[in-house]
C-alpha cells in the first residue's frame, strides 16, 4: 500500500516537473510540440468533417429504400470501380420496353417504374405569374414514383394511373420550384397552372425536400415530375436533348415482392436485361444494377481509403513532432546531468530515472495532443457554423488523438530517457 502511494506521489511530482519545464522553456516547448498539435488537429478536425459527411451521404443513400433495385445505363458504382467514362456513355440506352419486359417476365418483381430524363438530359424552366425558376430536370414517371423513391408528398397527390394513361399535363413539383414560384408568396400551389417549356401543366402535388449530401445544396430538389406517357410524347422515347453528346437514357426502378428474396429479383432482372441486350456468357453487363447495399459498400471502401490517407498524412506531422520531442529531451538530459547524478547518489534507481524522463516526454506530447483536440474540434464547429456542413465529434476521435500523442511521447522519448537512466552517478556529479 505504501509502495502504491509512493508511486502515485512520484507520478504527481513528475507531472509537475514536466509542466514546470514547459513553463520555463515556453518557446522551445511550443516549437517542440507544434508537429504534434498539427497532427492531432488534422486527425480530430478531418475526422469530424469526414464522419459528418459520411453520415449525411449514408442518409441520402438510404432514401433508395432497402429493397429497391435500380437499373441504369451507368452509375457512380461503375465510375468508382474505375471504368472508362467513354466506354460507359457508349452503352446502349435503357427504354420503356425494357421496363415492361422486366414487369412481364420477372416473377419476383412486384412493381416497376420507368424514369425518363432522370440523368438530367431534359431540362426546362418553370414559370408562374411573372416568376421563373432556373433550369430544372424534367422527369417522366408513373404513378408508382413516390412509392419507389420513398420521397414524401407534403401537399396534394401524385398523378394517377388514368392520368398517366391519357397523357395528362399534370406536374408534381420538387421543393426548389415550389419555393421559387409559390412558397415565397405564400400561395397554395395545388391546382395552379405553371408553364413548363412550351406547355402548361396543372400542379397536383409537392414533394418534400430530399436529403442533401453534406448540406451542400447539391441541386437535389431542382426537378419536376410529369407522367411518363406525357414525357414520352413531348420528348420522345429517348429524349431529344443530349447528355454529353449521347441521347438520354431511361432509368428503371424495381421493387420485389416482400415474400421474394432480393437476390432472386436481382438475378431475374439481370438475366432479362442481358438477353434483351444480346450479351453472351463471357461478356460483362452493359448496364448497372444498383441497390442500397451496393452503394453503401462502395462508399465504405472510399471512406476507409480516405480515413487511412488522413492517418498517414497526420502521422508525418506526428513524426516531425516526435523528432522534436526526442531532441528537446536529449538537451534536457544534458542540461540536468548533475541533477541526475544527485538523485542517483541519494538512491534513485535506474527505472525511476527512466520513468521520470519518459513521463516528461508523454506530458509534453499530451499537452500538444490536448491543444490539437481543441483546435480540431474548433475547426469542425466553425465550419459547421459557417456553412452548415455536418460534423460528428465522437468520443473515440478525442481518445484516438490523445492516445496518438501519448504514444509519440513514449516512442520518441525512450532514447533520451534510457540515456538518462544509464548515466554513471560519479561522472554525472562531476559534469559542469
Amino acid at each position: 500500500m505504501m509502495e502504491m502511494g509512493f508511486r502515485v506521489a512520484l507520478l504527481g511530482e513528475v507531472v509537475l516537473l514536466a509542466l514546470d519545464t514547459l513553463r520555463v522553456n515556453k518557446l522551445r516547448s511550443a516549437l517542440t510540440v507544434l508537429g504534434v498539435v498539427i497532427g492531432i488537429t488534422a486527425i480530430v478536425g478531418m475526422t469530424s468533417l469526414i464522419r459528418g459527411f459520411d453520415q449525411s451521404l449514408r442518409d441520402s443513400i438510404r432514401t433508395l429504400g432497402p429493397n429497391t433495385i435500380f437499373v441504369a445505363k451507368f452509375s457512380g458504382l461503375s465510375i468508382a470501380a474505375g471504368r472508362d467514362f467513354a466506354d460507359l456513355v457508349r452503352r446502349p440506352n435503357l427504354t420503356v420496353n425494357d421496363a415492361r419486359a422486366i414487369q412481364r417476365l420477372a416473377p419476383a418483381v412486384q412493381t416497376v417504374d420507368i424514369w425518363l430524363g432522370a440523368m438530367g438530359d431534359v431540362q426546362e424552366r418553370a414559370y408562374y405569374d411573372g416568376n421563373r425558376t432556373k433550369l430544372l430536370n424534367v422527369i417522366g414517371a408513373t404513378e408508382e414514383y413516390a412509392a419507389l423513391t420513398f420521397v414524401k408528398i407534403t401537399a396534394g397527390r401524385l398523378f394517377t394511373a388514368p392520368e398517366v394513361e391519357h397523357k395528362r399535363k399534370v406536374v408534381v413539383l420538387g421543393d426548389t420550384p415550389n419555393q421559387v414560384l409559390f412558397a415565397k408568396s405564400g400561395l397554395n400551389p395545388i391546382g395552379k397552372k405553371v408553364r413548363l417549356g412550351a406547355g402548361e401543366y396543372t400542379v397536383v402535388g409537392i414533394l418534400d425536400k430530399r436529403p442533401s449530401v453534406g448540406n451542400l445544396g447539391t441541386q437535389q430538389d431542382d426537378f419536376v415530375v410529369i407522367p411518363q406517357s406525357t414525357h414520352q410524347a413531348l420528348f420522345g422515347t429517348q429524349a431529344r436533348r443530349v447528355f454529353r453528346g449521347q441521347p438520354g437514357s431511361a432509368m428503371i426502378a424495381v421493387l420485389p415482392y416482400e415474400s421474394a428474396r432480393r437476390g432472386e429479383a436481382l438475378a431475374q432482372v439481370e438475366e432479362i436485361m442481358r438477353i434483351r441486350h444480346g450479351l453472351t456468357l463471357d461478356e460483362p453487363d452493359d448496364f448497372d444494377v444498383v441497390t442500397q447495399d451496393a452503394a453503401l459498400k462502395v462508399w465504405d471502401q472510399v471512406s476507409q481509403a480516405t480515413f487511412l490517407g488522413l492517418i498517414v498524412i497526420s502521422s508525418i506531422a506526428l513524426m516531425v513532432g516526435g523528432i522534436g520531442v526526442m531532441a528537446i529531451m536529449t538537451i534536457s538530459v544534458t542540461e540536468r546531468t548533475r541533477e541526475i547524478g544527485v538523485r542517483k547518489a541519494l538512491g534513485a534507481r535506474r527505472r525511476e530515472i527512466l520513468f521520470q524522463f519518459l513521463a516528461e516526454a508523454v506530458v509534453l506530447t499530451s499537452v500538444g495532443g490536448l491543444l490539437g483536440i481543441l483546435l480540431g474540434a474548433g475547426i469542425g464547429v466553425a465550419v459547421h457554423a459557417a456553412t452548415g456542413f455536418p460534423i460528428s465529434l465522437p468520443w473515440w476521435s478525442f481518445a484516438l488523438g490523445l492516445g496518438f500523442s501519448a504514444a509519440v511521447g513514449i516512442f520518441f522519448g525512450m532514447v533520451p530517457a534510457v540515456r538518462a537512466s544509464r548515466l554513471d552517478p560519479i561522472e554525472a556529479l562531476r559534469y559542469e
